[in-house]
């Protein structure tokens, strides 16, 4: 048999690999010697592990920009986060301004929002980059107008979007903001104090190098009166009553943490702080790889590369269509015979397809980069592709 490729990995922006040695060895060093749930226990180990929560709670919060630790409440991933926050503070006939490059993680729960409360919402429109007006933000707002959401970066083109003028508008018209910053976090500078933020989402297992199961949602201070919790059970705190707690976190945080998960975070935090990041615009390494990437692929006929134009900043995040082949297809080879591992199709992305002008040939063949790729695997995949162009 015919040796294995290498595995080259180019899906960071679903989730990062390889995890930092030190990631691994946290979880590993928590499962197999202590193992204690968070506030549940008295015992030596169990307060070791809250202190330990505690403090890396502290790190995401310093990470953010945010003031108060409380303020961020650990979920289940992205999506949790996400649906917390929707469902949390939508009510009957409100109005929510969102945009076409939305990620499904909130279209869906709006769309449960209009069946289920009447809640309406309005798509602002982007263009052949994901990148979306603000101008067209602040035109669609109503008077029932509550929510702005807004995905910080495209999960498909990369494009960072103008969070600035957007919170900026939201302000003028004291509306909530909430940025969904599952492709940024660990990746850009995000500062929930520029613009204010009012609910940031974000995943632990993207960017910032975690493993999967781990959300965080930051939550204003004193949003909390207006945040429906929508998940109620075990806290560890005020057991002896039937009401759910309202002080944050405990407000939102019902039943064990992922107590793995959390430490794993907090040294993930501590390489990326390490490596000077992510104060940068976004990994040194990761935007040299993706703007390499750019332009060999535009060297390749027929290589179509969605967005990356020079005016804009982007997240190392690539898509492109390739000439003779349907994404998934074309994915399937680039594994097989190359051992190159990429996402193709619309990527739980469904809207930004039509402005994308890629519905049609079933979505986007995409390229992420994380801190472990390196300018050999930008070749190979060239080089791969370039096979495959001349073989259509």
């Amino acid at each position: 048999m015919p040796p294995q490729p290498r595995r080259i990995y180019l899906d960071n922006a679903a989730t990062s690999w390889p995890k930092p040695p030190a990631v691994v060895e946290r979880v590993h060093r928590y499962l197999a010697e202590n193992g204690a749930p968070a506030g549940r226990g008295a015992y030596r180990e169990a307060l070791e592990v809250e202190s330990a929560v505690r403090s890396v709670r502290s790190s995401v919060a310093r990470l953010i920009g945010a003031d108060q630790p409380e303020s961020l409440v650990f979920t289940a991933n992205g999506t949790d986060s996400l649906n917390l926050a929707l469902h949390g503070i939508l009510r009957e006939g409100d109005h929510v301004v969102t945009t076409a490059a939305e990620h499904n993680s909130v279209l869906r729960p709006l769309m449960f929002e209009r069946q289920m409360r009447n809640v309406q919402f309005d798509v602002v429109p982007c263009d052949g980059d994901g990148w979306v007006d603000p101008n067209a933000v602040a035109a669609a707002i109503q008077p029932e107008t509550r929510l702005i959401a807004v995905t910080h970066a495209s999960n498909v083109t990369g494009v960072v979007q103008p969070l600035a003028e957007i919170g900026r508008i939201a302000q003028e018209h004291d509306i909530l903001l909430l940025v969904d910053a599952a492709q940024t976090l660990g990746h850009i500078e995000v500062d929930v104090r520029q613009p204010v933020v009012d609910l940031l989402a974000g995943s632990a297992h993207k960017g910032l190098l975690g493993i999967l199961g781990l959300g965080i949602l930051y939550v204003r201070p004193g949003l909390e009166s207006q945040l429906a919790p929508w998940r109620q059970g075990g806290t560890g705190t005020q057991s002896d009553q039937i009401r759910q707690p309202a002080e944050m976190p405990h407000r939102y945080e019902s039943g064990n943490l992922n107590v793995p998960a959390i430490l794993g975070l907090g040294a993930a935090i501590e390489f990326l702080q390490d490596s000077g990041l992510p104060k940068q615009p976004c990994p040194a390494d990761d935007r040299r790889l993706a703007q390499r990437l750019v332009e060999g692929l535009r060297a390749i006929q027929g290589v179509r590369v969605i967005g990356h134009r020079s005016n804009r900043t982007f997240v190392p995040v690539v898509s492109i269509t390739l000439p003779g082949w349907r994404p998934a297809d074309a994915a399937a080879v680039l594994d097989a015979q190359f051992g190159i591992q990429v996402r193709a199709g619309f990527h739980c992305a469904p809207l930004i397809h039509g402005p994308l002008a890629t519905r049609e040939e079933a979505g986007t063949l995409r390229f992420s980069f994380g801190p472990f790729n390196t300018p050999d695997d930008v070749e190979v995949t060239l080089d791969a592709l370039s096979q495959m162009v001349s073989q259509a």
